[in-house]
């Protein structure tokens, strides 16, 4: 357990105490180590740039998300007749079709994810800002949730690479990668940039010292 300073009710911190974590490996250095001996990761107890590199990331994210979703995520052919579908589009055929179930997974993971973590990186950033001194703990939770969502945010170009694999004939049928694959997976690299960027450290600077 933290001990508290001479003087104060409060617990001792690390930066109180004069050590700082590395970010990549978790290994504790004394305040002003350049580097981690283990890792090689350059230590700081806070990234002055953190933020901007947030915005900067995630306005890219933005922009690739918008092609992403009016340009055609998938164009397939069927003997002389071509078709090409965005990812709503795709997801009203196939709930057309009667395949609810696997209409309701795509646009969960296609808009609903995307959209979310846009917005909770947003309110992070923007929340470390305006020096927010509540919710915490919900704001580390939020934080530790897009990072796990990211590695799962490829699954539907990762779909749409093994649909066109299995799905060649020849020449009658063929089914090729739109456009939109491309900047899907742009728009969550960029995401998964803009989230790993962002310093949760800067969330509990303005924490009362009874709940650091």
């Amino acid at each position: 357990m933290s001990e508290a300073l001479p003087g104060t009710a409060g617990p001792l911190t690390a930066r109180e105490a004069g050590l700082v974590a590395c970010r990549r490996c978790t290994r504790v250095w004394p305040m002003g180590q350049a580097r981690c001996g283990r890792c090689g990761q350059r230590i700081v107890s806070r990234d002055p740039s953190s933020l901007q590199k947030v915005w900067a990331w995630w306005i890219a994210g933005v922009v690739a998300y918008i092609p992403a979703n009016t340009m055609p995520m998938l164009e397939s052919r069927l003997f002389f007749e071509s078709h090409s579908s965005t990812i709503v589009g795709g997801t009203v055929e196939l709930a057309m079709e009667g395949a609810w179930f696997v209409a309701g997974i795509v646009i969960f993971a296609s808009v609903c994810i995307p959209v979310a973590k846009f917005v909770a990186i947003a309110w992070l950033a923007i929340s470390v800002r305006a020096g927010h001194a509540r919710n915490h703990h919900r704001r580390q939770q939020l934080y530790e949730v897009v990072e796990f969502i990211g590695r799962w945010s490829m699954i539907d170009v990762f779909v749409v690479a093994i649909t066109s694999a299995l799905v060649q004939l020849n020449v009658l049928v063929y089914v090729n990668p739109g456009p939109a694959s491309i900047a899907f997976a742009f728009s969550v690299i960029f995401t998964m940039l803009s989230a790993r960027a962002f310093d949760p450290r800067l969330i509990w600077d303005r924490a009362p010292e009874a709940v650091r």
